[in-house]
This record gives structure tokens, sequence and C-alpha cells, in this order.
């Protein structure tokens, strides 16, 4: 089982859970004070930013608006309804920022004629999370090919002979197995999906990568609280969430054996590995993918993470307050808030490459 988290970091997750199943009884258009959103005290001017999309780092982020509103006085609301909603809602004009983990394609930029840059904020992992008190304490190790099966609906028992064979010596029951995913259009889903077209042939031809995907099997769960108490309440289950949410609900995830052949396990040593695959050119849009990436440490199935921003805002306070938040979310102070909370922190020369562009 993985380790407790500190006091701090549960009650951020929380926090973070009981946002978004607010959100989910008043809508996704986020409001001043919107339920689902993380609220700061209000500028004297009234200003405010409105954001919403990704779940996956809504943890960070509600730790990084509160504590920013209370530095600042600036408002940020944030509505945690997953990294599609994110991306609807900031084509459509009604919020001031969107996230996600799944960056837009080139079909949605052209929908915002280009007028958006991702801005990568934290590094985070898609762990597979499952329920088997069977085999108690001792920790699962999958592949890619045995992740795709079982997602695929080819595996369906615990004791298969595949999964017998990467986990030698544990006693797998005779169960069935239940696979839990996401509901909703999400970043989490994208990371995912995009590993596995990666590592299976069978998976990208008959499924493919996207924030949704037509899943051949399995309950859905909405968001990663929504996977996360699946899991939790269904045994022989398994999913896949971030990395904290596993961890928050005491629920095991497993060892993954990368493209070196190597079974790691999600931290943020093996994360931050992971991200030395990315290559980032001086005129870069940031959209890069680092699942199932070289290295013999590196986990594969990790990702940056993104904020969906107007580099032509036509509100020149809004476009201040939106840099000058970028600038301090960049900032060491705040990037060991990210760790805090099992988040990787950005490669300093990735943090001083988005400081430049920003700055222009």
């Amino acid at each position: 089982m993985p380790p407790a988290l500190s006091r701090s970091r549960q009650l951020f997750v929380l926090l973070a859970t009981a946002s978004v199943a607010l959100s989910a009884c008043s809508g996704d258009k986020p409001k001043d004070q919107a339920a689902g959103g993380t609220t700061a005290p209000a500028q004297a001017g009234g200003v405010a930013l409105t954001g919403a999309g990704a779940t996956f780092p809504n943890p960070i982020y509600t730790k990084w608006f509160d504590t920013y509103g209370k530095a600042t006085g600036v408002r940020i609301n944030y509505q945690s309804i997953g990294s599609g909603g994110g991306i609807r809602q900031f084509t459509e004009g009604t919020v001031d920022f969107g996230a996600t983990d799944g960056p837009m394609s080139t079909e949605q930029m052209a929908a915002v004629k280009n007028d958006v840059l991702h801005v990568p904020t934290v590094l985070g992992a898609d762990v597979l999370t499952y329920n088997l008190p069977a085999i108690g304490s001792s920790k699962l190790v999958l592949d890619g090919d045995a992740i795709a099966g079982i997602f695929l609906g080819r595996i369906t028992k615990w004791n298969d002979p595949k999964l017998a064979g990467l986990n030698p010596g544990l006693k797998l029951p005779n169960s069935d197995i239940i696979v839990v995913h996401r509901s909703d259009g999400s970043g989490t889903s994208f990371i995912f999906t995009d590993y596995l077209s990666k590592v299976s042939p069978e998976w990208k031809a008959k499924v493919g990568a996207a924030t949704s995907v037509n899943w051949p099997i399995g309950l859905g769960g909405k968001g990663n609280e929504g996977v996360t108490q699946q899991v939790k309440q269904t045994e022989g289950a398994i999913g896949y969430v971030e990395l904290i949410y596993a961890a928050s609900n005491g629920l095991p995830f497993a060892n993954i054996k990368n493209a070196a052949g190597k079974a790691v396990t999600p931290n943020l040593a093996s994360v931050t590995a992971a991200a030395q695959s990315a290559n980032f050119t001086p005129d870069t849009d940031f959209r890069v993918s680092i699942t199932n990436p070289p290295g013999a440490d590196a986990y594969p199935i990790a990702s940056f993470t993104w904020l969906l921003i107007k580099p032509s805002n036509p509100d020149p306070v809004k476009a201040k307050q939106m840099k000058d938040f970028i600038n301090w979310m960049l900032s060491p102070e705040a990037q060991r808030m990210a760790a805090d909370l099992q988040y990787a922190p950005l490669p300093v020369p990735l943090i001083e490459l988005i400081q430049k562009r920003v700055g222009t």
C-alpha cells in the first residue's frame, strides 16, 4: 500500500473532491463564487479570473489559487470539470483560461484562430489503481500489453497467464477484472490512451488516443474522483487516475514496465525522468507527449498539464492578471507546493523558456 500522505496533502485532495461534487450539481459554467470553484478574496477593483478544465491538476490548482488570492487579492475561480470541458469553454470564450492534460488538436486550435498558448504548469502521473485484497500488500506489476489487454476486454480474469507471468510468486485470484474508466472528456484519459496507442498497435487501431474514446468495456466514473471511488468500492476493479487520488484514498497502484523493460514505481523521481525526453525549441508551442519515453528510470504514463491562455486577450487588466499569476506559478515557492502534492515541478530550463514566451 502507498505511504500515507501528510495532513495538508489529504486536505487539498478532499477539498478538490468536494469541489467537483458540487460543480456536478451546478453545471459546468464558471461563475463568480461558482460551486466547484476555488475562490480567493476579491481585488479592490473587483477583478476576477475564471477558468475550467482538468481534474488531473485540481489539487495543486486549489492550493495555488487560494495562496495567490490571499497574497494578492486577485480572485481566481476554477471549475474542475475535465479537460474536454475546459477546451470547450475556452473555445466558447466563457472562461479567461482553460486547463487540459491533453493538448488541443490542430483543428481545435483553428477554431480559436490559433489564439492560444499552452502553458505547462506541472508534471503528473496516471497510475493503474486496483482493489485486490487477495494479494494483500504485494505490489502488482503490469506492462503495456497487459494494460491494453485488460481495457480491450481480452484479459478478463486476475489469474490470466499474462498477469501471472508478470507477477511470479504472487497468488492472483480466479476472479473477474472490473474495468473502470472516465465517463467525461478527460486529459487523464488522453494521457492513458496516448500511452496505449504507442505500446499496442491493436489499441491504436481499435480505440486510439483522445480525451474521449469509445471504451470497449468497463464502468464509467466522472472525474478522477469518480474513478477513484468506483475502484475503492468495487472488489476486483482496476482504473486509471492521477497519482495523488490513489495515494490519498489509500489505494495501491501498480509498477509499470517502461520502454527499457524495467518495472518502475510512479513517483516524483520517475516522472521527472520521463520529462527528460521532452525537447522544446525556442519557438515551441509547448504541446508535447512524454508517454512511453526512453530511459531506465522513466515512468511510462506521465505528462505535462497545461493552462490555455489567449496571447491577444482584449481585456488588458485580465491579461496582466493572467501574466502575473503565471509568473508567480513558475516561482520556486509555487513549484515546491507542487512537489508536496505529488506533482513533479517543471525543469528550470523549461520555466525560463515559459517566462520568455509569456513576457512577450
